[in-house]
């Protein structure tokens, strides 16, 4: 159950480990599992005790090695630069707090009252950042091979998608890419945001070529970005198969 300050931190670490280690199907220390729940929210409304934020730090790390080990290893003939498309489709703030919700992790969240009014049990970068500190915790207790074991088994899906997403990995880059074929130049960004810190919402608008092609919005500057790219890279695909139809040409690949 998400938590708040007022609540007592062994009953809330009894229930999150009777529930959450089940579905992680690893054991943790109850204080170092309320450690990974806890947001920096939580913590200041509390007094001052420790967050979370050491343990994403460093579960950051460990998810970044283990991806970038199995895309190494199973795809030997991509190029750097695919890998790390691949890698940054699977570790990002988005995919992660998609696997973070197959979880419920929301429901486990030691978040302040604040953050609890602005829904913060489901905000992508909350749950993302709290999954990247439960890595962390596995790996301090049990090394390498067990936290291997649980991203793999938490992100292989992501990975498997990641094979087939195509222009998709990184449509910022994708759109650079046919933006430059097509002769349009580099696309800009134009990005306003609007709301308080803790729930700022973001709106893009790519441009190519003098003119707005996409939007998009997100919880941060990036996932705006990635969607109006998105949007305009369909735009640019949909007008130039259009053209190369009515010409007979046929299309061009990007």
């Amino acid at each position: 159950m998400t938590g708040t300050p007022d609540a007592p931190r062994g009953a809330r670490a009894v229930s999150a480990a009777d529930s959450l280690l089940e579905k992680l199907g690893v054991r943790l220390d109850p204080e170092l599992l309320v450690l990974a729940l806890t947001h920096r929210s939580f913590a200041h409304e509390a007094g001052g005790i420790p967050t979370n934020e050491r343990l994403e730090f460093l579960g950051d790390t460990v998810l970044g090695l283990v991806v970038t080990e199995h895309l190494y290893r199973a795809y030997p003939d991509l190029s750097e630069g695919d890998l790390a498309k691949m890698r940054a489709a699977t570790v990002s703030q988005r995919a992660l707090a998609r696997v973070a919700r197959t979880l419920d992790l929301g429901a486990y969240l030691l978040l302040g009252k604040g953050e609890l009014a602005t829904g913060g049990a489901d905000k992508d970068s909350i749950l993302s950042d709290t999954l990247e500190a439960l890595f962390g915790a596995v790996y301090l207790s049990h090394g390498l091979e067990t936290a291997r074991g649980l991203v793999d088994r938490l992100v292989s899906a992501t990975l498997e998608a990641a094979a087939d997403l195509g222009a998709g990995l990184d449509w910022k880059t994708s759109l650079q890419e046919l933006s430059a074929l097509l002769g349009l130049g580099a696309p800009t960004y134009d990005v306003t945001g609007e709301g308080p810190d803790h729930a700022r919402t973001f709106t893009a608008h790519a441009v190519v070529g003098g003119e707005v092609r996409g939007s998009g919005t997100g919880s941060a500057k990036k996932l705006a970005e990635q969607e109006a790219a998105a949007a305009a890279y369909a735009t640019l695909s949909a007008a130039r198969d259009a053209a190369a139809a009515a010409t007979g040409t046929g299309t061009a690949g990007a």
